[in-house]
């Protein structure tokens, strides 16, 4: 990385690299592997927010990774049980590029980076039953599948020599001066406080989204989708925003600590595991026929319905029981959950654990092509900050896959980009300037609690813009967000020291929540229809399949404008399909799913 003179008074410092790349979790990392790779001669730079190997959510995957390597299942089924998990709302092409890849990625994955995923006796991938899914396809490494493909990715990539920016936030993409596509991305050292712009050739989106504006989440407080809140300001549009993922089985440790929300992963139910009211009682076969392996946005939206009914446990959720599969066989199998919920005060293994409803991923996100690219040259998105892959509900083990499959995908295309006609374009400075002024507003206010103001928030969001919704509750909501938005504008710091302020970013992470939420809420109202994690209770019905239509809101002055367009079936079309069998059904029992080695 060239370091440079500064580019204003304001004392930025500037700096020149090749790529940049915006966050390490899966699709960051695998799309600085294959960049390298393409053209070892690249100079890249990946930065984060936190540090590495500790920031992202793909770290903190349990469950697995969904891939067609059974000699039963193919291409063909995994995408049909992705497209009728998500309610014909996905981009089909993006998602048929998603199971093709995804046989690629895992053998990059096992036999180039290293992982070790569970095997079966006969030395198989042992791949284990997720909800949703007509075969048992998801391979994992016991319960901790993120953490194994994390590591073993960061290995490679840094014995390839790239450039390190830890704690280090994004807080504004910066147009060229002659609006021909992105010159780089604003920054703020979190360590310094210094202002940091980083010109680059070719930029990579992939900060991961996070729906942490929910009262129960799983992400970690600094996943505040900044990258979304970026885009908005940049121009680009989002669709299907109202999708956010519930995952059924939250832990509900008590509200004074941040394990609540973590989640335990869909094996267990896909296991056998039985999900209980507070009076003990298995309820998912009232709902659905697929019963506790019902797709999430399904089995969310029970619990939620068991939980307003009053059917609670002694915190206000439900249990989740695994003890009647053999204690000593659920700590074999689920070594990392039985000990977080140990910690928790639950005996996992042989007791009943309390869980809740957790936001947790994002379907919607920035429009992307199929080679990642956007609107704008120069400028590529990866894993959970694009949309289009899952559309109205992600099937558990397609997260990770999507992430590591489209960030390869993205580092060959920048790759590819930068040989073609990548240029280093001079930046809009205006855009620089805005950029400093909006994150430096709070200094010039009174001193508040932004803090306060997200538990506002977590409230809010849960309770109108939640699993279920209305119109006069979506439009309650959308006044609840202004108010705070009003609010955070009136609130400022006390300290005026920017080398790790911490209530400053604070400050920074509510101003995203607040604009992605508001954002949430737009595509929530505007959707007259139930479909996957969408649920209207004024609308119950799913509109005609054929003419189906996704959201895409676009940031226009201090609002947002919000429209819908035809989802274009480019590979099969409602009341057809790829396979004889019904897709999304739970299968039989298969070998497969025998224990792992």
């Amino acid at each position: 990385m060239q370091i440079k003179t500064s580019i204003s008074t304001t004392h930025i410092d500037y700096h020149q690299t090749d790529v940049l790349i915006l966050g390490s979790g899966g699709a960051g990392l695998f799309a600085a592997l294959h960049a390298k790779q393409a053209n070892p001669d690249l100079d890249i730079t990946i930065a984060v927010k936190g540090l590495f190997g500790k920031s992202g959510c793909t770290r903190m995957v349990q469950g697995g990774y969904n891939v067609a390597l059974n000699p039963g299942d193919s291409v063909e089924r995994h995408f049909m049980d992705t497209i009728v998990g998500g309610k014909w709302l996905p981009r089909q092409d993006l998602a048929w590029k998603l199971c093709e890849v995804a046989i690629e990625r895992i053998r990059e994955l096992e036999n180039e980076l290293g992982c070790f995923f569970d095997r079966n006796p006969d030395g198989t991938l042992h791949q284990k039953a997720f909800a949703g899914q007509s075969f048992d396809r998801t391979a994992h490494k016991g319960d901790l599948t993120g953490i194994e493909i994390i590591n073993r990715l960061m290995e490679k990539v840094w014995s390839l020599s790239v450039n390190k920016l830890e704690e280090h936030r994004a807080i504004e993409l910066i147009p060229a001066a002659d609006g021909s596509g992105i010159s780089g991305v604003l920054m703020i050292d979190i360590r310094t406080g210094k202002y940091r712009f980083i010109q680059a050739r070719s930029v990579l989106m992939g900060t991961g989204a996070g729906p942490s504006m929910y009262r129960y989440h799983t992400p970690s407080g600094d996943k505040t989708c900044d990258g979304l809140a970026m885009a908005l300001r940049y121009g680009l549009p989002l669709r299907d925003m109202e999708m956010v993922q519930f995952h059924p089985t939250g832990i509900l440790a008590g509200n004074d600590t941040r394990m609540t929300g973590t989640i335990l992963e869909e094996g267990l139910r896909g296991a056998g595991g039985y999900l209980l009211n507070g009076g003990g009682e298995r309820f998912m076969h009232n709902y659905h026929k697929a019963g506790e392996r019902a797709t999430r946005d399904i089995v969310s939206r029970s619990m939620y319905n068991e939980m307003r009914e009053g059917r609670t446990t002694p915190q206000g959720g439900l249990f989740i029981e695994m003890a009647h599969l053999g204690a000593e066989n659920v700590a074999r199998k689920f070594p990392g959950m039985v000990t977080r919920c140990a910690d928790c005060g639950f005996d996992l293994a042989g007791g009943r654990v309390e869980v809740v409803p957790t936001a947790h991923y994002m379907m919607g996100g920035i429009e992307v092509d199929i080679d990642c690219s956007t609107g704008s040259p120069g400028l590529y998105v990866a894993g959970e900050d694009s949309g289009g892959v899952h559309g109205a509900n992600r099937l558990g083990g397609n997260g990770v896959a999507n992430s590591t499959v489209y960030g390869g995908i993205a580092g060959d295309e920048m790759a590819a980009y930068i040989k073609r006609d990548g240029e280093y374009r001079d930046p809009d400075r205006s855009i620089i300037e805005q950029g400093v002024a909006r994150v430096e507003y709070p200094f010039s206010q009174v001193s508040g609690n932004s803090m306060e103001l997200r538990e506002q928030l977590w409230v809010d969001m849960w309770d109108q813009v939640g699993i279920v919704r209305t119109a006069k509750g979506i439009a309650k909501g959308q006044s609840q967000i202004k108010e705070h938005k009003n609010s955070l504008m009136g609130q400022g710091l006390t300290d005026g020291e920017r080398s790790f302020n911490l209530t400053w970013h604070d400050w920074i992470n509510m101003s995203s929540l607040l604009t992605v939420s508001e954002v949430i809420a737009t595509a929530a109202l505007a959707r007259e229809d139930s479909r996957g994690a969408h649920f209207r209770e004024d609308f119950l019905q799913t509109d005609d399949l054929e003419t189906t239509q996704y959201t895409r809101v676009r940031q226009q002055g201090d609002g947002f404008v919000q429209t819908m367009v035809p989802v274009e079936f480019s590979i099969v079309k409602p009341g057809e399909s790829l396979i004889d069998d019904e897709a999304g059904a739970p299968p039989p029992t298969q070998n497969n799913s025998e224990n792992p080695q």
